[in-house]
Formats: C-alpha cells, sequence, structure tokens
C-alpha cells in the first residue's frame, strides 16, 4: 500500500430553508425550547462532520444498492444497519470506511469530514438576531398536531430552534488516495461518488424534520479543488486554494477527475 496524495474540496453550505440539527439542550429552563440546535462554546450553531458525513453515506448506500433489507435469508447483518463489507472497490467503504469487524481490503478511511463553521456575514447576522430580539442565534419554529376528528390541538405546541435560511457554512472534504493491491477502481474514480452524495443531498435534507420543511441545503463548491501528491508534501511546495465557488450543478466532475488521477500517476511513476 502506498500514499499518492490528497484532493481537498472545500467550499459553503448554504441553507435554503431552516435546518435543525440537535444539541443536547442541557441547561434549559421549563418553559424553554423543546429542541436546540447543536452549538460551539461561543454559541453559535454548526454543522457537525459526523452529522454531514453520516447522512451522505446513508444516501449513497441506499443509490448504490447497500441497504439490508432482510431479503437474503443467508445475510446475517441487521437489516437497515450501516453497511459494511470487504469489498475492496465498495465506494461506500472504500470512501466512508467500514467498521472493524469488516475486512479492509481496501486500506483506510479516503475521506475526511471537517466541521462546518458558520462564515463572517452569517455570524454577523446570528448577532443581529441576538441583539435584536432575543434569540440564541437562531429562529423558532413551534409545530403542534392536530386531531383528525375534533380538528384540535392534542399534544399541545413544541417549539424547535432552526438555523435561519440563508447562512452559509464553511465545509472541507479531504479525500486520501493509495495505491492498494487488489483495487481494480483507482481512489481517484471514487471521487465521482463523492459528489454524488453531495448531489443526493441536495434533494433530501440535512437533520431533523426533514419531511416537515426543515433541512434543504445547497452546495457552493470550489472551481479548483485542491490537489497535492505525496511528492508535494515531501517537497513542502503545496497549492494554495482558489477562492472562486461554483454551484454543485456547475461543477465539472469529470475534468476534476482528469486532473486528479493526472497528479496521482506523475507521482506514482
Amino acid at each position: 500500500m502506498r500514499f499518492l496524495g490528497t484532493m481537498t474540496l472545500w467550499g459553503k453550505i448554504e441553507t435554503v430553508t431552516g435546518m435543525h440539527i440537535g444539541g443536547s439542550g442541557a441547561g434549559y429552563e421549563i418553559g424553554g425550547v423543546d429542541q436546540t440546535v447543536i452549538r460551539d462554546v461561543r454559541g453559535y450553531p454548526y454543522i457537525p462532520g459526523s452529522s454531514l458525513k453520516g447522512k451522505m453515506r446513508s444516501l449513497l448506500e441506499w443509490s448504490t444498492g447497500q441497504i439490508e433489507t432482510g431479503e437474503d435469508p443467508k445475510s446475517r447483518k441487521e437489516i437497515g444497519g450501516v453497511h459494511g463489507c470487504d469489498n475492496p472497490d465498495c465506494p461506500v467503504c472504500r470512501l466512508f470506511g467500514s467498521s472493524a469487524v469488516d475486512k479492509r481490503r481496501a486500506g483506510p478511511t479516503r475521506v475526511l469530514v471537517r466541521d462546518a463553521n458558520p462564515d463572517q456575514a452569517t455570524r454577523d447576522f446570528m448577532d443581529w438576531l441576538q441583539g435584536e430580539y432575543g434569540l440564541l442565534k437562531v429562529e423558532v419554529k413551534t409545530e403542534n398536531s392536530i386531531n383528525r376528528i375534533k380538528g384540535s390541538v392534542d399534544y399541545g405546541l413544541r417549539s424547535q430552534e432552526r438555523v435561519h435560511p440563508g447562512a452559509k457554512f464553511e465545509y472541507e472534504f479531504v479525500m486520501s488516495a493509495f495505491q492498494v493491491e487488489g483495487c481494480r477502481v483507482e481512489d481517484a474514480d471514487m471521487a465521482k461518488h463523492l459528489v454524488e452524495a453531495m448531489r443526493l443531498l441536495e434533494d433530501s435534507a440535512l437533520g431533523g424534520g426533514g419531511s416537515r420543511g426543515s433541512g434543504q441545503i445547497r452546495f457552493h463548491v470550489c472551481s479548483h479543488p485542491v490537489l497535492r501528491s505525496a511528492a508535494m508534501y515531501r517537497s513542502g511546495e503545496l497549492p494554495t486554494r482558489s477562492e472562486e465557488l461554483v454551484s454543485l450543478s456547475a461543477f465539472d466532475t469529470d475534468a476534476f477527475i482528469e486532473r486528479m488521477r493526472g497528479a496521482l500517476k506523475e507521482d506514482a511513476a
């Protein structure tokens, strides 16, 4: 096994609708909000890398037909559980990893997903929300449950914190590439499945309440992802990233994969 280099895909996640990624709610008093969002130590909401990675993995599992449904009587895997296998060319396991009980014939997990923090403009608006309205940097959505016969509220009102629409969070995905004996598909070609998972997420929802209007997001992607070969890491001559962002629909995946394949092959030669 040989390390070839990394690809860094970065940009901003924009909330199209309000977004709720739950926090612990510890310390809130009676009469407060029922469902709080996760916050950093400064009080700003953020998107945990685990939430982002887990959702993208789940969507890619469905897209590639890797969800265990119980149709195979010989399968011992949990129905609906997280997919794991010993196929070195499985895009789910190659990109997002597998458990210790599965044979990792493809080597280590390729994709690292960092926490996504709000950009400066979003933090300024969150501070304004708190100063102007006394809100804890978020909006509050109230929901109820209506009795279908009586037309009355059965269970009372429940409140949920949400990050406001139009907020932007700075994300970063770092994909490592390796040369592994037994892998028929190169890591560069696996990058298309990472972009596929991002497309799937744009048409799904991030966080809770997705079927009730929350969690629609949009990716803004760097036009030229940063490619760093193993030789660049050894020499210290590392390229910097471009600041230009494009929509995910305008991102040229094929051209990017060709650039990645070329850069990695030059180092492997």
